[in-house]
């Protein structure tokens, strides 16, 4: 169809109860069945990220009236418009190990994509104003629940102090966050830590 125009499409939020269809013959299957299908491994790498987003936009109040945007160049905005990046790792994977994983986490600067006109930026940045770093850190493989946000620690940086850091741009342990940060908070605090954060971000912004 030459000479169209699709803008993006408008995402709604599902309750799993619709129907796959044949035409219009309902099939014996549902969009809950699917969720299930694709989705109940929430130690896997992929899966395990969504759900720590899905813990900040919780702890944030924003889970309820909105739906995640995969292709977003950041990945939750809280009411009061703060940008925040979410970062997961877990020292237990899904898969066999001989030891516990080294926690480090990927925070390269990106060409932000915009959804509504599907360009990147020009120059390479970090999109959000700040970082949510979400640690399962529990380390008991046979009680492991990443449902159980008791298992779980979060570290909160402005993105200014990511810029600042003289060592590696790509990347950051454990070790070296927990140096910068202000220590890990629990689920309840998340919010709190959250807005300290983005105070400080607006009070010193970082260099882009």
């Amino acid at each position: 169809m030459t000479g169209c125009e699709y803008g993006p499409i408008e995402v709604t939020c599902r309750d799993g109860g619709e129907r796959f269809r044949d035409g219009g013959r309902p099939l014996g299957f549902d969009l809950l069945g699917f969720w299930r299908w694709s989705c109940s491994d929430l130690t896997s790498n992929a899966t395990r990220g969504v759900v720590a987003e899905y813990l900040v936009a919780q702890a944030l109040g924003v889970a309820a009236d909105s739906t995640r945007d995969e292709w977003a160049a950041w990945d939750i905005t809280a009411r009061d418009g703060t940008r925040i990046e979410v970062k997961s790792a877990a020292y237990v994977q899904s898969w066999r190990q001989e030891r516990l994983s080294k926690i480090t986490f990927g925070v390269p600067k990106t060409h932000g994509w915009n959804r509504a006109t599907n360009r990147q930026d020009e120059h390479a940045r970090r999109q959000a104003d700040v970082y949510v770093f979400a640690l399962l850190a529990h380390t008991d493989q046979s009680t492991l629940d990443p449902l159980d946000v008791s298992q779980w620690e979060f570290d909160v940086l402005p993105t200014r102090v990511l810029d600042e850091r003289r060592r590696s741009q790509h990347s950051i342990t454990l070790r070296s966050l927990r140096a910068l940060s202000t220590g890990p908070v629990r689920f309840a605090d998340l919010a709190t830590a959250v807005r300290d954060a983005a105070a400080s971000q607006r009070d010193r912004p970082g260099q882009t």
